[in-house]
Order: C-alpha cells, then sequence, then structure tokens
C-alpha cells in the first residue's frame, strides 16, 4: 500500500517548527526519522494532512557533556548515539542498546528523540531514559520545559507532550563511582521488537552494597515501564545477598496488564522479562564490583 496525500514541510529551524504546529494544529505530525511512522502510514494504520521534518534541522543534532548530564539533540540518529565516545564513556547503557535497535539501516535513519517520542513500549532508548533518570526538553510557542522520563510516557504510543510541543533533546544524568550497566531482551529474530528485555543501571559502595539502581522494562505494558519494586528492595543491600532470581521476580511481580498477544501469553512474557531482568542485573552487577575482570 501507499500512504495517503499529504504536505511535507521541512522547516530550517526549531522556531519556525513551533509556528507550523500552531498554524496547522492537530492536522501535523513531526517525522524525525520516520522508522515507524513511515511504514503507519504506508500501511495506512495513521493519517496526517502535513508532515513536519525536522531532521535537518542543525540545532537537533548533536551530543553534548553539560556538567553531569549528556545532551542528545532529538533528531541524532541511532547510528551517532551508538558510535560516539562521550556517550561511552558517559552513559555506556545508550551505547548497549543501541546495537539492539532494529537493523543497521534503521539505525542509520532513525533518531533518538524520534524513538522516545514514539513511546513504543519495546522501546530501548525508552527504557534507557527511565532507568537512568533522563529528563526530555521540550519547546513550543510558549517556552520551554523539562519533563521527567517518569512522567513522560502516558500509554501506548502517548506522550505528555502538549499540543503544539516538540521534543527537542533527552538528557542523561553521568553516573559515576562504581557504577556497572546491562541490557537483555529476548526477540524471536535479531531486530524484531522485544518480547520482553530489561535496561539496569546500578551503583555499589566499597562494601559492594547497592546505593542506586534503575530498571527499565521492554515489552511488558502499555508504556515503557520502570521495575520500582525491585529498585526499592536492593537498596541498602550487599550484593553478596542479593539473588539475581529474586530482582527478575520482584521487577516482574508488580507489574499490572502484562499483554499477551501473537507473541506470546502474558504468562509467557511475564517469564521471559523475570529473566532477562536477572541476567541484565547480574552482568551490571559484575560490571560494577569488577567481576568481570576477575
Amino acid at each position: 500500500m501507499k500512504a495517503a496525500p499529504f504536505a511535507y514541510h521541512r522547516p530550517e529551524s526549531v522556531k519556525e517548527t513551533v509556528d507550523l504546529l500552531d498554524e496547522l494544529g492537530d492536522d501535523a505530525k513531526i517525522l524525525a526519522g520516520g522508522q515507524s511512522l513511515v511504514p503507519m502510514l504506508a500501511m495506512r494504520l495513521t493519517h496526517f494532512d502535513n508532515l513536519i521534518d525536522i531532521t535537518r534541522i542543525e540545532e537537533l543534532i548533536g551530543i553534548d557533556r553539560i556538567g553531569d548530564e549528556v545532551r542528545v539533540a532529538a533528531a541524532t540518529p541511532h547510528a551517532f548515539v551508538g558510535m560516539d565516545d562521550e556517550v561511552a564513556e558517559s552513559v555506556p547503557l545508550l551505547t548497549l542498546a543501541t546495537p539492539y535497535i532494529g537493523h543497521f539501516q534503521i539505525r542509520t535513519r532513525g533518531t533518538l528523540g524520534g524513538a522516545i517520542a514514539h513511546a513504543d513500549p519495546a522501546a530501548e532508548y525508552a527504557a534507557v531514559a527511565l532507568a537512568l533518570d533522563a529528563q526530555i526538553d521540550a519547546v513550543s510557542s510558549r517556552g520551554t520545559r523539562q519533563i521527567a522520563a517518569a512522567d513522560f510516557f502516558t500509554g501506548l504510543w502517548e506522550t505528555s507532550l502538549q499540543a503544539g510541543e516538540i521534543l527537542t533533546a533527552v538528557r542523561f544524568p553521568v553516573w559515576t563511582g562504581r557504577c556497572g550497566f546491562a541490557i537483555e531482551e529476548f526477540a524471536r529474530r535479531h531486530g524484531d521488537f522485544a518480547i520482553a528485555g530489561a535496561a539496569v543501571a546500578v551503583e555499589v559502595d566499597g562494601a559492594d552494597r547497592v546505593t542506586r539502581c534503575g530498571i527499565g522494562l521492554l515489552g511488558l505494558g502499555s508504556t515503557p515501564l520502570r521495575g520500582a519494586a525491585a529498585e526499592d528492595a536492593v537498596i541498602g543491600r550487599a550484593v553478596a545477598d542479593i539473588a539475581a532470581a529474586d530482582v527478575g521476580n520482584l521487577a516482574i511481580g508488580a507489574l499490572e496488564d502484562i499483554p499477551s498477544d501473537l507473541q506470546g501469553s502474558a504468562k509467557y512474557r511475564a517469564r521471559v522479562g523475570a529473566t532477562m531482568v536477572a541476567r541484565a542485573w547480574q552482568a551490571a552487577i559484575d560490571d560494577a564490583t569488577g567481576a568481570d575482570d576477575a
């Protein structure tokens, strides 16, 4: 099939973009890479009279370390994120997540901001944003605001972005000290959307007690989720006293409305999810404590 007719706009600045959104209203949609939107348009699962392509706006492309944050501009392609030395040094969980995103063609065209704004429950970057307590920059003609990742994902493919507002960047905190990071996911084929997965970040002190933990979950609800019950349970405890399987069961056991579809039943998805959390937890702990180097 082919997409229904639409008008194509290519603004040259963020200001021009938000002005277009104000002018066109609900008949307009931001195009930021198009790796999700274009197939949906082609299959006529959705339609907009106007597409606003932001992928060539220079101020929306780039990666910068600003204090204790790494700011990734919205139209920065996945491939750039995955290859960036600053990201690898300061936000390694992003680097680890990038190879799981589709295939290299998708990573070349797709953008970090587009992936976050699309709010797919199986999106790797969304899980990373949740695990690391990222902040989303949003701009409209009314001004600029920051939205915590925890408040950003509101429903299936829905976010807290307001009318006339666009995502311009995502700010990822830089974790320092004895930290470890890992991502695990299960898909039927490489490049498919994950049936279930987890992105884990953990910090331990000199006595190997957990001082900070973030667990982002993929494919286990109508939105990207966080394994808050497991996070709360491990804080302050010695690593040696924590069983990886228990972390997985705690993260999944507190979830409601795990989806059931052609990929698997809710029970199957929960079991896979618990295993992915356990594996990612153990890998992150090994990374933080230096067990991988032993």
